[in-house]
């Protein structure tokens, strides 16, 4: 059971200092029995989640809008915009839970890229060169003549990427999964 004096030494150490406890008194903690149930009327604040961010952002709000110190006090009528813009955030509806939204391809026409920018990123250019050098190494045909300036896979991809003709189509997702696929050639 012991693998050395050292096992022993921590044991007795341990027990000592009543991390342990011993064989001899055991503590046993029946689990069968039901809790106390509470009364109907009786409402604990845990049931109950309340929003302080709100309320230190109401406060926040008005200090922001009357402007400190040094600023003018504020009119009657800028007062109850401020009180009506203060119940207007305060009555709010909370979003407790997200309604599940399955993905959806949105089409693409020729010259309609509504996600992101009308040009690949270089984040985009670097992922295709990336690949199409990767290709080109492991020994797949060029799509264009070998350029005399080229010395390594990259410079041959670089030249595909420019004249377009790698067929690659890029997503670009959504945040809500919604993505659409662009072929290369709809890139300006």
């Amino acid at each position: 059971m012991w693998k050395s004096k050292f096992d022993i030494g921590i044991y007795y150490a341990l027990k000592e200092f009543r991390c342990l406890s011993s064989a001899e008194d055991p503590e046993v903690v029946d689990h069968s029995e039901p809790q106390e149930s509470k009364n109907s009327d009786e409402v604990e604040e845990s049931d109950f989640e309340v929003n302080a961010g709100l309320g230190k952002a109401l406060a926040t709000y008005r200090k922001l809008t009357e402007g400190g110190k040094d600023a003018e006090p504020l009119s009657e009528k800028q007062e109850e915009d401020l009180v009506s813009r203060l119940a207007e955030i305060e009555n709010r509806e909370i979003i407790e839970s997200v309604v599940e939204h399955t993905p959806v391809e949105i089409p693409c026409k020729k010259g309609k890229i509504t996600i992101g920018p009308p040009t690949l990123t270089r984040f985009e250019k670097a992922r295709i060169m990336g690949a199409r050098a990767l290709q080109l190494s492991l020994g797949a045909p060029p799509f264009i003549p070998i350029p005399k300036t080229a010395r390594i896979s990259l410079d041959i991809s670089m030249a595909e990427l420019e004249q377009r003709v790698i067929p690659i189509t890029i997503r670009r997702v959504l945040p809500n999964g919604d993505y659409q696929n662009i072929p290369i050639d709809y890139f300006d």
